[in-house]
């Protein structure tokens, strides 16, 4: 069913015309009826495909198919994406008419945690910088439904003629789609796991905690991340929608993510953490640092949450994260808004401490620059930046890739949100590999954060076996 959509809507996502500047893309948004996301993006299967959505943010969007690919690798990795960005934005040819200033064309995608990433095995497609403009893209702004449908041309003719075929391709996706969307709903099934290894022995984590406690006692640094991997196979290939699908359920407040640049190939989660949102001059970030669990009743989450909020520790980590923070913004926002306290954000299994903060840019550059300094914070790097970066790079046996790296989307006036890709998974085929970390400062112990990672494992480990689905203690 979906290869006539393939061959009259989109190019293979191989073509390589993609690559080939320069080129005008023709874009043509059109009111939509509603339509789940992930229904949506179960159609493109055979294609590469996006996904956002959150109940923190008014604009949700599924993709899929490549109009246009940027990529981009080192370190000057953030400004070639931008210069790729707007490049392709000046030369963009709208047909719609009367559209919100929110719908219409997006790129998404991400970066891989270091710069100098070279990627290989389950991340193999995966540079350090790679966007998607989706050939057709459902989006959902303020509660209403657009369908966008992008088409990469080379001529004036090709021009002229995308004009005149892309309402008769929207009139053909509408079709085609009411057929499939007539089926959609069931349930997936329980997807057999054959194994579950973690990729780092407990006796080696508890010597990388220790000797990073006792270099952060010496003065050496303040905090540093440390993630561990779980590698799980399965009977069946993953399937990302229906990982999706299950996260949504159980974890509604996370932003939930999937890019997917080849079929198969799939980086995926549900993170709560917000690394930027700008929109013209309003930038809004969020610290967050600090985890305990979730009680079983009221009266025990709530005394968790008292005891997460006074801990000397767990305050300690989460001020470092808001310290840097503010030291990176203090020159390039007015008006920085941090409250004197941290709050709580409450997820399904677990709670962190978070400090919601908002400024004015004093220039209107747009989100990336401002991701580009962010990154990492000290939730996921640590402090001072380039000390916690070469232990992490030097003691973790397993390549983070995208893990704990932006994710997100861009428009054409530069804003756009990105999020911390925690919570998060890489699969291919069957197999995938899930990434987990704790923040370790001087009085650490290494039980404690092993027993925190594994609790970080949980909601993607049982959304991906189809466990758990119900109830929250088990997540």
């Amino acid at each position: 069913m979906l290869n006539s959509v393939n061959t009259h809507l989109y190019q293979n996502f191989t073509d390589t015309r993609i690559e080939t500047p320069p080129a005008t893309v023709v874009s043509l948004s059109v009111p939509w009826p509603e339509t789940n996301l992930l229904d949506f993006l179960r159609l493109g299967n055979n294609a590469p495909r996006v996904y956002w959505e959150s109940s923190q943010t008014l604009v949700q969007f599924a993709g899929f198919g490549v109009a246009a690919r940027l990529t981009a690798t080192g370190p000057d990795r953030f400004h070639a994406i931008q210069q790729q960005a707007d490049r392709l934005f000046s030369r963009l040819v709208s047909i719609s008419n009367d559209i919100p200033a929110d719908v219409g064309p997006r790129l998404f995608g991400g970066f891989a945690f270091n710069a100098d990433d070279q990627p290989a095995g389950l991340w193999s497609a995966f540079p350090a910088a790679a966007f998607v403009l989706p050939q057709v893209q459902l989006c959902r702004v303020n509660g209403q439904s657009w369908l966008t449908v992008n088409r990469q041309i080379f001529s004036s003719a090709e021009q002229a003629e995308a004009a005149r075929s892309l309402p008769r391709e929207v009139d053909r996706l509408r079709a085609e789609l009411d057929a499939v969307l007539k089926n959609s709903g069931a349930e997936i099934h329980h997807n057999p796991q054959l194994l579950a290894a973690n990729l780092m022995a407990q006796e080696t984590w508890s010597r990388l905690v220790s000797e990073a406690t006792r270099r952060i006692r010496r003065g050496e640094l303040d905090k540093v991340v440390l993630a561990r991997a779980r590698q799980m196979s399965f009977a069946r290939p993953v399937d990302p929608a229906a990982v999706l699908s299950r996260l949504a359920r159980r974890y509604p407040d996370t932003y939930r993510f999937l890019f997917e640049p080849i079929p198969g190939h799939a980086f995926y989660g549900a993170t709560p953490e917000l690394l930027a949102r700008v929109r013209g001059k309003t930038l809004r970030t969020v610290a967050m640092a600090g985890s305990i669990a979730r009680g079983d009743t009221p009266q025990a989450d709530t005394e968790l949450g008292r005891q997460l909020l006074n801990n000397p520790k767990e305050q300690h980590e989460h001020a470092l994260v808001v310290d840097a923070i503010r030291e990176n913004l203090q020159h390039s926002v007015t008006n920085l808004q941090i409250p004197a306290e941290p709050g709580l954000c409450k997820l399904n299994n677990i709670q962190h401490l978070q400090t919601k903060i908002e400024g004015t840019l004093i220039e209107n550059r747009g989100v990336l620059p401002v991701i580009q300094g962010l990154h990492p914070t000290p939730a996921v790097g640590g402090r001072p930046r380039s000390i916690a970066l070469d232990i992490i790079h030097h003691v973790e046996p397993t390549p983070r890739g995208w893990y704990a790296a932006p994710i997100g989307w861009l428009d054409r006036q530069g804003n756009g949100t990105f999020a911390v890709a925690i919570r998060s998974a890489v699969s291919v085929g069957n197999e995938s590999m899930l990434f987990a970390g704790a923040g370790i400062v001087a009085d650490s112990v290494p039980e404690k954060e092993w027993r925190e990672t594994e609790l970080k494992f949980r909601p993607l480990a049982n959304a991906l076996a189809g466990e758990g689905v119900n109830g929250r203690a088990q997540s």
